[in-house]
């Protein structure tokens, strides 16, 4: 999420003022005709709950279209079509391919590393589901710090395979201020296993040793294992360009929410 869709956000949400409905005082006489004929102001009721459900458009739609009109609007005109600096410079690099359906929270890069293909995978869900900073002791603590430090983290998770060799090296991670913290690194006999995105395989896996925290490793095997990761191109780069990417995808795919949804409430 944009810091200025959640500025907005957090603006309309403090100044948003909820209102009840006054209660309507039963009146201390009712006419003679509303006693006589109860049945017939039901009736009269029940005739118009079904006329009303006979049409498609209910009465919130225009002013619900509107709105999404107006937040497509702003975001469309505070977005850069052109493509940012980072992804140009990622790209040229030509270290890693980017592997991003339209539609999909997820995002995987791969790429080759001799006779070994390394996998990344990674989520903007992360994002979504972050707590946003309190933007009003942000404004006051933040005059001395740099701009662009994206201090949500993000679960990143890496797969090694090697061709003709059976096995697979997963590493699960937490991405955050420009480094991976390890979590634990597991091997899996059987690649299929260590790298299929299916339930049935996140099913087996559940069940297997994951291997230990890396943070109870010995401090050699720790050390090791980092410039073994730093190697095959897992570092400090590729941690400040995952978070960049995740809030770009973020971006997109919120203005496509909005243009379908206003689609279909046009409808």
């Amino acid at each position: 999420m944009s810091a200025a869709r959640a500025l907005r956000q957090l603006t309309a949400v403090s100044s948003r003022v909820v209102t009840k409905p006054a209660l309507r005082s039963m009146p201390l006489r009712m006419s003679m005709t509303a006693w006589a004929y109860p049945r017939l102001t039901c009736t009269a009721t029940r005739a118009f709950s079904l006329s009303s459900a006979r049409f498609s458009e209910g009465s919130t739609d225009v002013l619900l279209s509107q709105k999404l009109a107006e937040e497509l609007k702003y975001e469309k005109e505070a977005a850069d079509e052109a493509e940012p600096e980072f992804l140009k410079t990622f790209k040229q690099q030509g270290i890693w391919k980017i592997e991003d359906i339209e539609g999909n929270d997820e995002v995987t890069l791969t790429r080759k590393f001799g006779n070994e293909n390394v996998r990344v995978m990674f989520s903007i869900a992360d994002i979504q589901n972050s707590e946003e900073p309190e933007f009003a002791q942000e404004e006051e603590d933040s005059s001395d710090e740099p701009e662009n430090i994206r201090s949500y983290p993000i679960r990143v998770s890496f797969s090694i395979t090697k061709e003709n060799v059976q096995g697979s090296i997963n590493v699960d991670t937490m991405c955050q201020d420009g480094a991976f913290i390890v979590d634990n690194i597991s091997f899996y006999p059987d690649a299929q296993l260590g790298t299929e995105l299916t339930a049935e395989a996140d099913w087996k896996r559940r069940g297997l040793y994951i291997g230990p925290q890396f943070d109870t490793l010995d401090v050699s095997v720790q050390e090791e294992f980092e410039k073994f990761m730093q190697e095959r191109g897992i570092n400090e780069n590729l941690a400040l360009f995952i978070p960049d990417y995740s809030e770009l995808k973020e971006q997109k795919e919120y203005v496509r929410w909005l243009q379908n949804v206003k689609k279909f409430v046009d409808a």
